[in-house]
Order: structure tokens, then sequence, then C-alpha cells
């Protein structure tokens, strides 16, 4: 919705988020997405809606990949114009308004969302079009179980039946929550990952796999065909045709990635030959991924939260010298048991690092996979322990953050 539609008080919420919001940045605390979007909602607890008015809006949910699918959809979308996005990562209510605000009036928005706010985000900005990527564990100490999850977003498009869906086939929890929509566009992106699916949601039977197939032993779901899948070095779509996607970004998850986002903005009308030059440009998400050198070291940050996404950054790492970091602070989930489910051993062929709040706790779980280590103390150390050449450093959030500022620079 435009400034000059919104209610009185949603402007004065608007103007005062924004305002918030650029005060934060000036005073170097953030990019004042969330203090400009919490001061907002305070003022006009409807501010949401409001903002949200008259664009249409793609949600991109999961547990693992959505920064990165939200920034390649958003670069698809932009062949129709101006899109407004949470880029930054803050993918909570008061993330969504203070981005929304910060954009003014645009055709179009791509939102990533927390995956437990997905259904009260559907509710207040009632999107054209939702992604749901994946559910897997993610900070123990306070996320509910993947299935009570799949359940949450089942029961919210169940409420909402002309939302589109745009949903991964490779996961059993994701289809039989995208089994809420009437609506459904299955895509199909590979799950490395399985230990958070073998059994039925419906049922409660095991799953079995085979041959990138897989289904319930005790009742009819099963893994749906994809309309959009990865294969070799490109994404087939709809009809058939085959695309050569070239991406700076590595590893195959983000192919995955990118055919997700194709399948999102194929929803609004793009096709696939006017949004894989767009993907091509994207080179780094709020700082993953990005390469940095200082002091003759090559730095490649890779952002790794729970056994999923560790896995996917084994396999995007090169072998070469690798810095892994863990903290436990809030952001994080104060409970690092999950590093028992991540298998260290890929890392047996090359220098392992590490450092971070918890390193101890790392140390520990890499003498069990029989990982050689050196502790450091620092970033600083740990680029003066390795030889000139390539470093990568794989870190949970709050970590990597830590490294982003030890790096002296916004990436």
């Amino acid at each position: 919705m435009t400034d000059g539609k919104l209610p009185l008080r949603a402007k004065v919420a608007t103007s005062v988020s924004k305002t918030a919001a650029a005060l934060s940045r000036a005073a170097g605390r953030g990019d004042g997405s969330v203090i400009g979007g919490w001061i907002g909602l305070k003022i006009d607890p409807d501010l949401l809606a409001h903002l949200a008015g008259g664009r249409a809006i793609a949600l991109i949910s999961g547990t693992n990949g959505k920064t990165t699918t939200t920034r390649l959809a958003t670069a698809a979308l932009e062949v129709m114009g101006r899109v407004a996005t949470n880029s930054f990562g803050a993918n909570m209510p008061t993330g969504h308004t203070s981005a929304l605000a910060k954009a003014g009036s645009t055709p179009f928005a791509v939102l990533e969302v927390d995956e437990h706010y997905l259904a009260r985000v559907i509710d207040a900005t009632e999107p054209r079009v939702v992604a749901m990527l994946n559910l897997s564990r993610d900070q123990l100490d306070r996320a509910k179980e993947v299935s009570m999850m799949a359940q949450m977003w089942r029961d919210a498009l169940i409420g909402h039946p002309d939302v589109r869906v745009v949903a991964n086939a490779d996961d059993p929890m994701v289809v039989w929550a995208a089994q809420g929509s009437g609506h459904v566009t299955w895509f199909s992106a590979g799950q490395r990952w399985h230990d958070d699916s073998w059994v039925c949601p419906q049922s409660g039977d095991p799953i079995e796999r085979a041959g990138g197939d897989w289904w319930c032993t005790g009742c009819p779901l099963r893994r749906p065909n994809p309309q959009w899948r990865v294969e070799d070095e490109g994404v087939v779509d709809p009809r058939g045709d085959w695309h050569l996607v070239k991406l700076q970004l590595p590893g195959t998850v983000n192919l995955g990635n990118a055919a997700t986002a194709l399948a999102v903005a194929a929803e609004f009308g793009v096709r696939p030959i006017e949004a894989l030059p767009r993907l091509a440009t994207v080179a780094s998400v709020a700082g993953r991924y990005a390469q940095v050198d200082r002091d003759g070291r090559n730095v490649r940050l890779l952002l790794a939260k729970n056994p999923a996404s560790w896995l996917e950054a084994f396999d995007m790492a090169e072998r070469a010298p690798t810095l892994l970091s863990i903290n436990a602070r809030d952001p994080d989930g104060l409970d690092t048991s999950w590093l028992y489910d991540v298998d260290f051993a890929p890392l047996r062929d090359r220098p392992v690092l590490i450092t971070g709040d918890r390193a101890y706790d790392l140390a520990v779980r890499l003498e069990v996979n029989a990982v050689p280590f050196r502790h450091v103390k620092s970033f600083e150390e740990a680029i003066q322990a390795v030889p000139p050449g390539r470093l990568e450093v794989i870190a949970n959030y709050t970590a990597f953050q830590d490294i982003r500022a030890e790096l002296d620079r916004v990436l």
C-alpha cells in the first residue's frame, strides 16, 4: 500500500519506524531492521498488514536455505519491478515490518520468514505464494519438534485456500504440511539430511527411501512428482525444458535454492530465461559465501547452524585449512548436543582449527570423530596459523557475526 493510502496511525508508525532504523544504523547498532519494526508495531499493531496491502508477496520459509532462496527469488522477481525484501535475515514480523516500511511503495515483496512465525505472517500479509523448503531440528532448547512444526504449517495453509504453495517434494514433513493447500507446485532440490524424517507425520509408520524416492510404509503418503527439479548443472522446468544454472554461490544445495527461486518467480509470470541472468549476479548473501583477502589468505565464510546445514557446508568447503567456530548464545540456541548429530569425518583430510565460546564442546566432538585440530583464541590467531592461500571458515550464527566483526568490514 502506498503511504498516501495508509491510515493515519499507520503513517505515523511507518515514519517513526524508518527513523528508528536509520538512527540505529547511524549509531552502529546494526541495520535497524528489528528495532524499527518493533517500534512501528507498538504504535500500530496492524502495521505489517497495512504495509503488505497492495503488494504481490512471496514468503520463503524453512529451517535451512531461506535467506539464500529469498535473495535469489528477489533477484529473479526484479525482472518485473522493484521488490521489497528483508535482505539481512530479520525474519520475524518486526523485520518484515521494517523492510516494507523502508522500501516504500513497491509492487512486489519477497520475505524470509522464520518457520515458527509462518502462520502469523500469512495471516498478516495474505501472500500470493508461500515457499516451503524443509524442516529439521534447530535450537533444541526452545524450538518445536519437527512434526509439530509441520502440523502448524498444515493448519495455516488450510485457513488460506487461495495461497499458492511451492514445496519441496523431497522432504516428507514438507509434503505432508503442504497438503493443507489445494494449490501446490512441487520442486525437487534433494534432501541429504534424513534424520528428522524417518517416521511418517501422518501415520507414525517408518518411511522408506530408494533412488531418490520415498514413501510411508503404513499410509498413502509418498513423494509427489516434482514439476521443477535439479538435473546435472541445471534445472528442468514444468514443460520439460532444461536450463543451465550458473551461480557464483558454491555447492549443490544452492543449485536447489536456485530451482526453488525459479519456481517462485514463475508463479509471478517470470520465465527461467529471464530470471537466470539475475541469479548469476548474486555473489554473497548477508555475508554468507563472501570471500575476503586478509594477510595473504583468501577467507571464505560459510554459515552452518544445525546438523543439516553443517552437512551442506562440508560439501561446499574446499580441501583447505578450515576454521570451525561455535557459540551457544541466545540466537544460536543454548543446547550444543546437536554437535553429536554431525559427522565431522569429512574434515580428516585437512588442517582444522577451532574457536568460539563453545570450542571445548566442539573439541570433544572432534575427538570422538578422530579429527585432529588446533584450538585458537581468535580469528586473527587463526589467520596467522595457516599458510597463505584459502582458509575456509564454518561458523554458527553469532560466531559468524563475530568473525565478520573481526574482519572489520561489512560484507
